[in-house]
This record gives structure tokens, sequence and C-alpha cells, in this order.
């Protein structure tokens, strides 16, 4: 099964590129390396603002980083030319996940992208991973991702 019936069988549609908001490139490739910059969580279209411990749950958070995820593969698929069977293995995620100092399910939280990866790429989506808990997002929002994967 290809990763595009994976995504149809999952309900994933891809979305476009999104707009770096500052003085930066959506992903870098070197070598078989492509560096997709962190995406934050968006409800709406807007950025998903919120602090773990504070106003949103755990599995609130996990819906958010899954879409994160969404957004990744989104921008994956324009770093491989439209083509995500290219890839040949998720390297690493990293998770930032905005937090009050007593929250620690940071890595419950970053579960929604990496269950999704999973799905999507099967082994090839097991990846290294760090989740961080962090005072503050750009704009607020909840959950920032960024990714690493190796392409063929």
């Amino acid at each position: 099964m290809s990763v595009y019936d994976k995504l149809n069988e999952l309900g994933v549609t891809l979305p476009p590129v999104a707009v770096p908001a500052a003085a930066y490139v959506p992903f870098v490739q070197t070598g078989k390396l492509v560096f997709l910059s962190g995406h934050i969580a968006r409800k709406d279209g807007k950025p998903w603002v919120a602090q773990f411990g504070r106003d949103i749950t755990t599995d609130e958070g996990k819906a958010a980083a899954r879409a994160v995820a969404i957004d990744l593969l989104g921008t994956l698929h324009a770093a491989t030319d439209g083509d995500l069977n290219r890839v040949r293995r998720i390297v690493k995620l990293m998770s930032l996940v905005n937090s009050t100092g007593d929250f620690t399910e940071q890595h419950l939280v970053t579960n929604g992208a990496s269950e999704l990866m999973g799905q999507v790429f099967g082994d090839a989506g097991k990846h290294a991973r760090s989740a961080f808990g962090v005072a503050q997002i750009p704009m607020g929002a909840c959950v920032e991702i960024e990714l690493i994967a190796e392409l063929d």
C-alpha cells in the first residue's frame, strides 16, 4: 500500500505549504536529509492558542499535535517534489509544548504526531524524538513541531 493509500484510508488531505511567518524557509535539503521548519498548531486556520496545565487537556493536545503532523506532511510533500513515496524514513521529530511549570505530559501530547507518522509510513515512520515543555511558543500556539526525514 502506498503512502497516499494510507493517507486516504486515514481521511487525511494534505494542505499546501504554509507561508513562513518570519525570516526562514519551510524546508532545507542537504544530501538525503530534509529538515522541516517548526509548524505550529492551528485551529480553524488560526494559531491554536493555549497552554497545557492551564486551559487545554492532554487529549486535546494530542489532536493538536496530529494536526501539526498533517501540516508537516504537506510541507514534506512539497519537499519531495510531490512524491511522499520518496521518504525512506522519518528520522526525528522535535516537539515544543506550551506548558505551565507543573505540566509533565509533553510526551503524551507529542504522541499525536508520532502515531500518525507510524500509521502513514509504517516502520519507516518510527523515529527518534524530543518533547520539551516551554514557557511560550510564537503566537501563543499550544504546540510546535519540526521534522527531519531521509529521502531516497
